[in-house]
């Protein structure tokens, strides 16, 4: 399986950066904006420190294409892969503290990462930013989910490694019986679904010595905050979900639909404009025709990567170009190079297409032989999902939901709750922010799982894709939130500056 394919499965699959269970039947009170300072402070000249039960060292956290390291605490911290069997395998989860500048706050910020399968830790640079004024004051937990980053991580290497042969869904099962064949080595995959992660994140506040948690979830991370805060909401002080997907939705069942909707939106902007329209009378169409061509005849390309500036043979083919294609429609400002980059593959250059992989698949690449996806969408999603006849001529077609449930079959199922499905009600702290073009987790999204919230408050970023947190003015008031804990009275004004990017008529930009 060529690079270019394995990468175009984890992309559709994931979210990259989802939502459950509904509260208790009387859920904690929300904070006030009044928090206690004191019981998690750490001494400027500190070499070592106890929070709890845990004993924390300085540790280096190390940055991906940079030679910078990033300065955190750490300390051991373990949980038992099956918590029914207290004398079987034990996990050694890997998690770092960033340390506020200031006194700090006795709640904590917990970011959870997107995927399923990415780390909190390798992908925290890219969050800093966006949480840089709500922790001025606050600690922030990045906890590896099991199955992930260094813990304990459910990494198939024949996955990396196999050849190029054509990608059809009995390879699909071959390839994920060898992953399971290495993975059942040291790992029983039955144990890495969403609802395990939240007990080792409960696991973990409470050797802290439990502090409140101030939750910030990105996609699939959404689904783990949802998950926790039904189960131990007397933990929660607050919650930010970006890019959330409501409880009832599965998992990679709207993908086909989300991306054609959020193309064809992207795409009426380029009508507006008569450069771009006479540029472009129908990008869609011209979608259409490049994936029919790379389904008749895939093409061997040679490109100079962005990244290591090598030069790179890869097999373009039509899953991969769909794939790629809904990887630019991620951010505006990809979003905006697509019509000009199909173009010019029609044309037969498909440099600028797949010229983009090295940068576009950063985040996304670390999904590729990722068991702990499977883990989760089989345990969580895969019954329910089933192809749609609506969407069997859409860009994205059915091909994920079919290679989806063929590896399931494969796969080992864990457990799913009964009440897995329901949306979440309450009244705690929850500001919902969306992206007006997502291809992901449209705002409609957002809307539905307002509905039974009695203390939030949607935002929808004009113009924006997937992922928004670190966009225009959405720190200040990610960072006001946790402060007042009020986030309908937040004036979200200024996320109207905001908008989508002019799509390029060329490599000069977007003027003719």
């Amino acid at each position: 399986m060529n690079r270019n394919t394995r990468i175009a499965i984890a992309a559709a699959l994931a979210l990259v950066a989802l939502g459950y269970w509904k509260f208790r039947d009387k859920p904690a009170a929300a904070d006030t904006a009044q928090t206690t300072r004191g019981q998690y402070r750490i001494a400027a000249n500190a070499d070592a420190f106890r929070f709890g039960t845990l004993d924390f060292s300085a540790c280096e956290l190390e940055r991906e294409h940079s030679a910078a390291t990033i300065k955190a605490w750490c300390a051991p911290f373990q949980v038992p892969e099956n918590r029914a069997d207290a004398n079987g395998r034990k996990l050694d989860l890997k998690f770092a503290l960033i340390a506020s500048a200031q006194a700090a706050d006795d709640d904590f910020i917990v970011y959870l990462a997107g995927g399923p399968g990415q780390s909190a830790i390798d992908t925290w640079p890219q969050m800093a930013d966006a949480l840089g004024p709500a922790r001025k004051r606050r600690h922030v937990l990045l906890l590896d989910q099991r199955g992930t980053g260094a813990s304990n991580p459910l990494k198939c290497k024949s996955a990396e490694d196999e050849d190029a042969l054509p990608f059809d869904l009995e390879r699909a099962a071959v390839s994920t019986q060898r992953c399971l064949d290495e993975v059942a080595r040291f790992a029983d995959p039955r144990f890495y679904t969403t609802s395990d992660a939240v007990e080792d994140l409960e696991a973990l506040r409470q050797a802290l010595g439990a502090p409140k948690f101030d939750l910030v979830g990105v996609s699939y991370g959404t689904r783990v905050a949802q998950q926790y805060l039904k189960r131990h909401p007397e933990g929660v002080r607050s919650i930010v979900l970006d890019s959330v997907v409501p409880n009832e939705l599965v998992l990679g069942a709207e993908f086909a639909d989300n991306l054609d909707d959020a193309l064809k939106a992207q795409f009426a902007n380029c009508a507006k404009s008569p450069a771009c329209a006479k540029a472009f009378p129908d990008p869609y169409a011209d979608l259409i025709r490049l994936r029919a061509a790379l389904a008749k005849s895939p093409r061997e390309i040679r490109y100079a990567d962005p990244v290591t500036f090598k030069q790179t043979t890869e097999t373009l083919d039509a899953e991969s170009m769909v794939s790629l294609v809904r990887m630019f429609a991620y951010a505006p400002e990809t979003a905006a190079l697509i019509p000009n980059t199909i173009k010019q593959s029609l044309a037969g250059d498909d440099a600028p297409l797949l010229g983009q992989i090295g940068i576009l698949s950063q985040g996304i690449e670390e999904l590729v032989g990722s068991g702990m996806q499977l883990s989760v969408i089989c345990s969580e999603d895969a019954d329910r999902l089933g192809p749609e006849p609506s969407t069997a001529d859409s860009l994205l077609g059915n091909r994920l939901v079919e290679v989806s449930k063929r590896q399931c079959q494969v796969w080992p199922h864990g457990t799913r709750p009964p009440d897995f499905n329901e949306p979440v009600t309450g009244a705690t702290p929850i500001l919902v922010l969306e992206g007006e073009l997502d291809p992901v987790t449209p705002p409609r999204y957002g809307e539905q799982v307002l509905k039974t919230l009695a203390n939030a408050k949607l935002i929808v970023a004009r113009g924006q894709g997937h992922n928004i947190i670190g966009r225009g003015c959405l720190p200040k008031l990610v960072g006001n939130f946790m402060d007042t804990l009020d986030a309908k009275a937040l004036d979200a004004g200024c996320v109207d500056e905001l908008g989508p990017i002019p799509h390029f008529i060329d490599f000069n930009g977007a003027a003719p």
